[in-house]
């Protein structure tokens, strides 16, 4: 399948999720350590509001600090799908996937970050499916491109401090719980403990 259509499968996961979430429940805890809910979503309409300018050759100095703070405000739906709309037509430019972006460590290449960007979004939806209650499954396809292309960076993620330990699944567990395991997460976690 199409990479696009791959990352766009995984921003509408996550913005789907985000559509779930109840008044009451954007104070919860996430499998992330030290991220409520609210904290969490707001770290990926940052991504997304940062994405869109990059793939449009912006570089780190240009995008400045602009999208720092809360980018929720008292609408935090909007926000979401407004920046997912925004990242999303950013991607569907031509010849995007051709270019070099500039990261804060050094020029990537745009398919690399789009990568990047769907693994977060990926894992991010599944972390925010168990914090609020709602069906963590993952779509299974995204789920088994995503684990091919992480199977080479894991230890770079995890050297660079991206991820925490990786969590030791069963020997028959799926494939989505071996990516979560591979990205840190333990497949069991609830938010009773």
């Amino acid at each position: 399948m199409d990479l696009i259509e791959l990352y766009g499968r995984a921003v509408a996961e996550f913005t789907g999720r985000v559509r779930q979430v109840a008044p009451d429940q954007w104070h919860l805890s996430t499998p992330c350590a030290g991220w409520d809910v609210r904290t969490l979503v707001n770290h990926l309409v940052y991504e997304e509001r940062w994405s869109a300018p990059l793939f449009a050759g912006a570089t780190i100095a240009e995008v400045g600090d602009r999208f720092d703070g809360d980018l929720l405000g008292t609408d935090p739906v909007g926000a979401v799908t407004d920046a997912a709309k925004q990242a999303e037509a950013a991607v569907a430019e031509p010849g995007v996937l051709a270019r070099t972006v500039q990261l804060s460590f050094g020029d990537t290449p745009a398919e690399e970050y789009l990568r990047q960007l769907l693994a977060d979004h990926l894992i991010h939806s599944w972390d925010l499916a168990v914090a609020i209650g709602a069906d963590p499954r993952l779509d299974p396809e995204t789920v088994r491109d995503c684990a091919e292309w992480f199977a080479e960076r894991e230890d770079i993620y995890r050297l660079g401090g991206a991820i925490g330990p990786r969590v030791e699944v069963p020997a028959d567990s799926g494939a989505q719980d071996r990516l979560l395991g591979a990205f840190g997460r333990d497949p069991a976690w609830s938010a009773e403990g």
